[in-house]
C-alpha cells in the first residue's frame, strides 16, 4: 500500500475498489467480545477493561482540509490518532502495553483520501490520480456487502429525530440489513470517561461488527482513539455527517457542485452558521500547511516523524513500594525540590510508594534550606535521598542540584511537593512516552476539590499576552491566539502534544534532560519551565499530555506573596527578552503593563506595576540566597582548595575567612592566603585562624602570589578569591560541585554589585553594566573564579599579567565554562569617580596586555564551537573596550528601555571613552585596586 505525507498526515492510497474490498474484509471478521460479560469496572474509571480479540480494529477515516486542520503538523490532535505511522519502529510491545491497559492498542488506522485539494496534492507527489474516497460515497457500497455477508451494523451519534428518520429509511431501502442498535449519546456522555465506557459495553453487548460513527470531527476520532476496542466492533467509520445523509435530513451537493470541487461551498451555504469557522476560518491554513509539508512516503518507515532514543519498559517494582537507592538501575528518577514542605511530604511520599510496587523509582528530595524542618520530616523515609542544596536556590537550582548527583535512570520525573500522585500516574506517563517517542509527558493535574486545573499553556506572544491583559479568565472559549492558557475542557479528555504546562510535573526521557542541560536558573521561580519547554522545543522533541497519569496539586508548593507575584510578571519579560528582539519585547512588556493597570486595585496585585515599571528595583526581587543554618551543608563537603592573595588586606581579610570558618572545620577545603609586599598585619590576622596556612613572599604581585599558593596546595578544584569578596559555604560547595562534575574546566559563583555609599554617576555605570548581556555570563569581574587541574593546565603557570581574571575566561570556550546560580557574592564597587576611573583603566592595561603578549588569539575562546545540550552563551566581552567593544556597544544600546535606562548608558560610555583616552600601560603585574571599596561605609 502506497502512502504520502499529507500536511502532516499519512494517508493510504487506494482505490475505490480495494478500500470497499478493505473494510469489508475487516468487517466480516467474528466479533470481538469482552472477556468480562459484566460490564465496565467498578464505578467505571479505572479504564481497564479487557479485550479478547484476534486483532485490533480497523478505524477508517476520511482525510480533507479539516482533517488536516485538527490532525495535521500544526493540529492541536497531530500524532493523537495514529503515532504509530510516525514511530513505526514501536511495533507492538505487550511488556510495556498489555491488554488490560487503557493505553493497549487502540486500533488499527486506515486514513483515506478525501477533499480535492488533498487528491491533488497526492496526484502530483506520485504522478497518478487517485479518486476521491469520500464516507458518503463508501458507505453505500459498505452497506450493500453488509447486506449480502450478514454484517451487522450500528449508528453511534445523530439526534434521536435524525435516527429515527435513518430507521425508516433503512427499513424501507434495505430491509436485509442487520441493525444492531442505534445511539444517540449526549455530548456529557462523551466527554465522561465512565459514561463513554459503559456506551461502549452496551454497543459491545449489540454485537455490532460494523460501527458508523457520526460524532463530527474530531470528537468521532478521538473517541474511536479511545473507546473504539471497546465496542467489540471490528470496522470504526469515522465518516462524520454520514448518518445526516443516509437519514435524507441533509441534501448532498449536488454532481456539478463535487466535479468542480464545491462540495464546501454547497454545504456552507445549508449550514452557514455550523461550518462557517470550519471553513473560513480553520481550512486556508491548512491549504498551506498541505503545499508544505507533504511528501511521498515510499515504506512505512518514512513517515512523518524521527527517531528517539526510547526508555526500557517499565521493569517492576519492589512489593513493598520501597525505593531504589543511589547505585542500582531505576526506571524514573523522582526529583522533588522543597521550601517549607515538611507537611506535604506524607501525602506526596504515599503515592510514591504505591507507583514503587509496579515502577522502580529513585526519589530525591532537594531541600533549599526550609526552616520548617522538611529535612527532619524526611528522616522517616530513610529510602528517600535527602540533600540539602545549601541555601533557597529556587525551583530551577534546586532541581539542577539534584541532577547532577551520580547514578540517572531511564527517565526523570520533576514533581512539586504539594502533589498526592494518584494510583497508576507514573506509569501511565511512562507507556505513553514509550509509545509516542515523546521527549517530555505531563499528567492532567487536579485541584483539591477534583476539578481538572487548566495546566496547559501555549507559548507566550504578544498577541496572547494582550488577550491575556484584556481578558484574563474571561471569555476561556477565545480563540487560541488570544490566550496562553489552554482553557478548553477537551483538550484535557484526550492525550495530544502541547507546547508547554505547568512545572508541578513532568516526566523528561533521560537522554533529553542530559542534551538539554541546566535548567535557566536566572527565573529563580516562575518561567524556567517555559523556557526548559521550548528548549526542549527547539532540539524537535514532542511534548505530551497524558490525562490517563492523574496527579492532584493542592497548589502553593512556592508558596505566594506580593513579591513572589511581581517576579512572576517580571520573569515573563525576562523569559521574551532572552528569545525575541529589543522591540518585540518592548511590545510584549507594554502587554504586562497593561495587565498590571487594569488589577492594580487587587490586593494581591499592590506594588507590581511599580516593580514592573522600574527595572532597578528587579535585583530586589526574590533571589538565590545563602543558608542560615550549615550542619546539613557541611556533610559530605566536597574537596578542594582556595587560594585568596593578598596585598596589605588587614581591613577585608577576616570578613572572607570568618565565611570560611565552617568550611575549614570539615577538613575537606584547604585555604591558603597569599601574603606579598604586605606592610600591614595581613598575615597576623590570617594566622589566627585555625587550619589557614598562610604565606609570605617579599614581592607584591599578585601573579606570584597565585602561582606560590599552587605550588603549596594539593587539592583540586581550587577556588582564586579576591581579599575583599565574601563566599558562603553554600556558595563554594556549588562552585566545587560544579568543576568535580568534570563537565566544565572553570567556573564562577553568580554576583552582585554593591554600590551602597557610591555616588551616583558610579551607581548609574553599574546600573548599565548589569543591563549588558555578556558582563553577567563573563569569568571575570567577580573578584572569585574556580579551575580544575586540566582547566589549570590550559595554560600552566599564570603569566606576570594584570588582569589574572581576564585570562582565565579568554582561555575557555563557552562550553568549557559556567557561571554557577549560587548565592551570590558581593562584589563592592569603587565610591568615587576616581576609583571608578582607577579600575577601568587597569581593565584596559590588562586588556592590552594579553593583545600584545598574544594570549587572546591563540587562546581557544576564540573558536565558536560548543557541543549540543549545551545553551549558547555570548562571549564575554570588558564592557570597558577592548576584545568586543562593538558587541559591547551594540548590547548597551540594545539595554535602553527608556530615559533612566538610556541616561545611565549615556553614563557608562562617558566613563568607558575617559578610561580608554587617560589609560597608561604599564610593565609589572603591581598590584592595583580601589581603596574606596574597603573604606567603612559611615552610618547616617
Amino acid at each position: 500500500m502506497q502512502r504520502v505525507n499529507l500536511g502532516g498526515v499519512a494517508v493510504d492510497l487506494l482505490d475505490f475498489d480495494e478500500a470497499v474490498s478493505q473494510i469489508k474484509e475487516r468487517a466480516a471478521k467474528g466479533i470481538g467480545v469482552r472477556a468480562d460479560n459484566a460490564g465496565p469496572a467498578s464505578g467505571g474509571s479505572s479504564g481497564t477493561l479487557p479485550l479478547v480479540s484476534d486483532s485490533r480494529p480497523l478505524a477508517v477515516v476520511s482525510a480533507n482540509l479539516d482533517h488536516i486542520a485538527q490532525f495535521g503538523s500544526d493540529g492541536r490532535w497531530h500524532d493523537t490518532l495514529d503515532y504509530r505511522l510516525a514511530r513505526p519502529d514501536l511495533g507492538y510491545r505487550p511488556e510495556v502495553e498489555p491488554a488490560t491497559s487503557r493505553m493497549a492498542p487502540s486500533a488499527d488506522w486506515l486514513t483515506l483520501l478525501d477533499g480535492a485539494p488533498l487528491v491533488t496534492q497526492a496526484g502530483q507527489l506520485t504522478g497518478r490520480s487517485w479518486p476521491r474516497l469520500a464516507g458518503s460515497d463508501l458507505i453505500g457500497p459498505l452497506l450493500d456487502a453488509a447486506e449480502e455477508e450478514e454484517i451487522s451494523v450500528g449508528f453511534l451519534g445523530g439526534s434521536p429525530i435524525i435516527q429515527r428518520l435513518l430507521s425508516r429509511r433503512l427499513t424501507r431501502t434495505r430491509p436485509n440489513l442487520l441493525v444492531s442498535g442505534m445511539w444517540s449519546p449526549d455530548r456529557s456522555v462523551l466527554s465522561d470517561h465512565a459514561a463513554s465506557l459503559e456506551l461502549a459495553d452496551v454497543i459491545a453487548a449489540s454485537g455490532t461488527q460494523l460501527l458508523v460513527v457520526g460524532l463530527g470531527k474530531p470528537r468521532q476520532e478521538l473517541w474511536i482513539a479511545e473507546y473504539g476496542p471497546y465496542t467489540g466492533a471490528n470496522v470504526l467509520l469515522a465518516f462524520g455527517a454520514v448518518v445526516d445523509f443516509l437519514a435524507g435530513s441533509v441534501r448532498r451537493a449536488p454532481k456539478w457542485a463535487s466535479e468542480h470541487s464545491l462540495e464546501w461551498a454547497w454545504r456552507l451555504a445549508l449550514e452557514p452558521r455550523r461550518l462557517a469557522r470550519r471553513y473560513l476560518v480553520d481550512d486556508p491554513p491548512s491549504l498551506i500547511q498541505l503545499r508544505r509539508h507533504s511528501s511521498l512516503l515510499a515504506t512505512d518507515a518514512d513517515a512523518p516523524g524521527h527517531s528517539a532514543t526510547l526508555p526500557t519498559p517499565a521493569s517492576g517494582g519492589n512489593p513493598d513500594g520501597s525505593f531504589v537507592p543511589l547505585g542500582e538501575p531505576a526506571d524514573v528518577v523522582v526529583y522533588v525540590v522543597t521550601y517549607n514542605s515538611a507537611d506535604a511530604l506524607a501525602g506526596l511520599i504515599k503515592g510514591l510508594r504505591q507507583e514503587a510496587q509496579s515502577v522502580r523509582l529513585r526519589v530525591v528530595v532537594a531541600d533549599n534550606d526550609s526552616p520548617d524542618g522538611t529535612l527532619h520530616a524526611l528522616a522517616d523515609f530513610p529510602d528517600v535521598y535527602a540533600l540539602p542544596t545549601g541555601g533557597n536556590l529556587g525551583y530551577a537550582g534546586g532541581i539542577n542540584a539534584a541532577m547532577h548527583l551520580p547514578g540517572g535512570g531511564a527517565s526523570v520525573l520533576v514533581l512539586n511537593p504539594d502533589m498526592v500522585v494518584e494510583p497508576g500516574a507514573i506509569r501511565a506517563l511512562h507507556r505513553r512516552m514509550v509509545r509516542s517517542g515523546a521527549g517530555i509527558v505531563v499528567p492532567q493535574l487536579l485541584e483539591s476539590d477534583g476539578a481538572t486545573y487548566p495546566s496547559l499553556r501555549r507559548e507566550p506572544t504578544i498577541v496572547r499576552a494582550f488577550g491575556d491583559a484584556l481578558f484574563g479568565s474571561r471569555f476561556p472559549t477565545r480563540p487560541a491566539w488570544l490566550a496562553e492558557m489552554d482553557y478548553d475542557a477537551e483538550s484535557y479528555r484526550h492525550p495530544h502534544r502541547v507546547q508547554w504546562a505547568t512545572g508541578a510535573a513532568l516526566l523528561v526521557r533521560a537522554d533529553v534532560a542530559e542534551r538539554l542541560g541546566d535548567w535557566d536558573e536566572q527565573f529563580f521561580l516562575y518561567s524556567e519551565e517555559v523556557d526548559y519547554f521550548r528548549r526542549a522545543r527547539e532540539f524537535g522533541e514532542a511534548i505530551w499530555y497524558e490525562p490517563s497519569s492523574v496527579m492532584t496539586h493542592q497548589q502553593g508548593g512556592s508558596g505566594s506573596s506580593p513579591k513572589l507575584n511581581a517576579l512572576m510578571a517580571v520573569n515573563r519579560i525576562r523569559y521574551v527578552r532572552k528569545y525575541h528582539s529589543r522591540r518585540y519585547a518592548a511590545w510584549f512588556r507594554s502587554a504586562v503593563v497593561l495587565a498590571e493597570v487594569l488589577r492594580c486595585f487587587k490586593p494581591s496585585r499592590r506594588g507590581i506595576l511599580r516593580t514592573v515599571l522600574n527595572e532597578h528595583s528587579w535585583d530586589a526581587l526574590p533571589g538565590p540566597t545563602a543558608a542560615e543554618r550549615t550542619a546539613h551543608l557541611l556533610e559530605h563537603f566536597p574537596p578542594g582548595a582556595v587560594i585568596i592573595p593578598a596585598h596589605n588586606e588587614g581591613a577585608v581579610i577576616s570578613n572572607a575567612l570568618d565565611r570560611l570558618v565552617p568550611v575549614l572545620a570539615t577538613g575537606k577545603v584547604e585555604v591558603i592566603v597569599a601574603c606579598n609586599g604586605c606592610t600591614d598585619n595581613t598575615a597576623q590576622i590570617a594566622k589566627e585562624y585555625d587550619g589557614v596556612r598562610v604565606l609570605e613572599l617579599g614581592q607584591a604581585s599578585k601573579t606570584a602570589a597565585l602561582n606560590a599558593a599552587d605550588a603549596a596546595a594539593s587539592r583540586w578544584p581550587r577556588l582564586y578569591l579576591d581579599a575583599d569578596i565574601e563566599i558562603s559555604p553554600a556558595a563554594l560547595r556549588m562552585v566545587l560541585d560544579r568543576l568535580g562534575r568534570g563537565d566544565v574546566l572553570a567556573a564562577r559563583p553568580a554576583f552582585r554589585y554593591d554600590t551602597a555609599g557610591a555616588s551616583w554617576p558610579v551607581k548609574a555605570f553599574y546600573r548599565a553594566r548589569r543591563r549588558i548581556p555578556s558582563t553577567a555570563q563573563a569569568l571575570w569581574g567577580a573578584g572569585v573564579y574556580g579551575l580544575t587541574e586540566a582547566g589549570h593546565q590550559r595554560f600552566g603557570e599564570f603569566p606576570t599579567i594584570t588582569a589574572d581574571d581576564l585570562l582565565v575566561d579568554e582561555s575557555f570556550t563557552r562550553a568549557e565554562k559556567a557561571v554557577v546560580h549560587a548565592p551570590p557574592v558581593s562584589v563592592r564597587t569603587p565610591r568615587d569617580i576616581q576609583g571608578l576611573l582607577a579600575i577601568l583603566q587597569r581593565n584596559y592595561r590588562g586588556q592590552a596586555e594579553l593583545r600584545q603578549r598574544g594570549f587572546t588569539a591563540s587562546l581557544p575562546a576564540a573558536r565558536s564551537e560548543h557541543p549540543v545540550g549545551h545553551v549558547a552563551r555570548p562571549q564575554a566581552s570588558l564592557g570597558a573596550g577592548g576584545v568586543a567593544t562593538r558587541r559591547t556597544l551594540r548590547e548597551l544600546l540594545n539595554s535602553v528601555r527608556g530615559p533612566a535606562s538610556a541616561l545611565n548608558a549615556a553614563i557608562y560610555a562617558c566613563f568607558v571613552a575617559a578610561a580608554r583616552v587617560s589609560r597608561k600601560h604599564g610593565e609589572k603585574a603591581a598590584w592595583e585596586r580601589d581603596d574606596t571599596s574597603r573604606r567603612t561605609i559611615p552610618v547616617s
